[in-house]
């Protein structure tokens, strides 16, 4: 079992937590002009790397709220917890600056 540190609790265990998937999927900027393919692939389609991965988890039996984790999904370790809008890796992290046509997680 995964014990994750919520940014707002600590240390809890997985059981209290939902997965939301990656952090790194941003909403099209105008979802009215995809075609049902572009609206599956945002929808459905997700990249399933295999390393470091940002994820949004949500602490569903406990405060409620959603943050984004840094964790390898080969070995399952957890590098860092922070709330939404925190910068967790420079190299990974496109929230801050998510470059043009993209939107920030959580700004959606």
């Amino acid at each position: 079992m995964l014990r994750i540190p919520c940014p707002y609790c600590g240390v809890r265990d997985q059981t209290e937590f939902l997965s939301g998937g990656e952090a790194t999927v941003t909403r099209p900027a105008d979802p009215a002009v995809l075609s049902d393919s572009e609206w599956a692939d945002y929808l459905f389609y997700r990249n399933n790397l295999k390393g470091l991965h940002l994820e949004l988890w949500v602490h569903r039996y406990g405060c409620g709220q959603w943050f984004r984790l840094l964790r390898d999904t080969a070995t399952h370790e957890i590098v860092r917890a922070a709330k939404l809008g925190e910068r967790l890796d420079p190299k990974l992290d496109p929230e801050l600056d998510p470059g043009p046509g993209r939107s920030a997680v959580g700004g959606q």
